[in-house]
């Protein structure tokens, strides 16, 4: 199904790269200190992987003001140590041999996003990379999406195209932007609480060849 399609998107954590566990409970002891809370592993790993949707209303849902947290959390994080403990997932390695324009619309922000596309060595896969802001709007929004498209040269002008990530904003902005979406599934069902819907449901880019 690769060659069906003449562009792809893709986001990057938790679709084609990861973050040892040990740094993500690291950063959230620290952004916890700052705001006097005290996150549980699960409720860092609920918010690290946005195994619920969006990531504000569940801080809403816990009395923690998103403003304040994401402050704090940016704050914490270190691009480089993050970058360093940044791996790539083996079976996103056909990305790097895809034949038609590539894009990566990601939540992760400019100043961590350089050091891991660096660190793990995929940043010539693509042919832009869109960091969402409160200016492009986040996923499930379509605009990041669009801008992406718009980068690389193709519209909704007969073009067939596909966004692939692990969440179900990624499902959502493929959608809303009128392309298929495939959701690859890092977490399991069970971690995440629900399944997520999408054109095409994997636990592996490998079952799509």
């Amino acid at each position: 199904m690769v060659s069906e399609y003449d562009f792809w998107l893709l986001d990057l954590d938790g679709t084609l790269v990861d973050v040892e566990w040990s740094y993500t409970r690291e950063v959230f002891d620290r952004v916890g200190d700052r705001l006097g809370v005290e996150f549980t592993d699960q409720q860092a790993d609920v918010l690290w992987n946005g195994l619920t949707g969006s990531r504000d209303r569940q801080l809403e849902a816990w009395g923690i003001d998103p403003a304040a947290f994401w402050t704090a959390f940016h704050a914490e994080e270190d691009p480089m140590v993050r970058a360093e403990q940044t791996y790539l997932h083996d079976d996103a390695a056909f990305v790097g041999d895809l034949d038609v324009p590539v894009g990566l619309v990601t939540h992760c922000q400019q100043f961590l996003a350089d050091p891991v596309l660096d660190h793990v060595g995929i940043r010539d896969w693509f042919d832009t990379t869109v960091c969402c802001t409160e200016e492009t709007g986040w996923k499930p929004d379509p605009t990041p999406v669009e801008r992406a498209m718009t980068d690389i040269g193709v519209g909704h002008n007969g073009h067939a195209g596909v966004l692939a990530g692990d969440g179900s904003c990624d499902v959502g902005a493929a959608w809303n932007a009128g392309l298929d979406a495939i959701h690859v599934e890092r977490v399991g069902h069970e971690r995440r609480g629900r399944c997520v819907l999408g054109d095409y449901r994997v636990t592996s880019f490998d079952e799509l060849f």
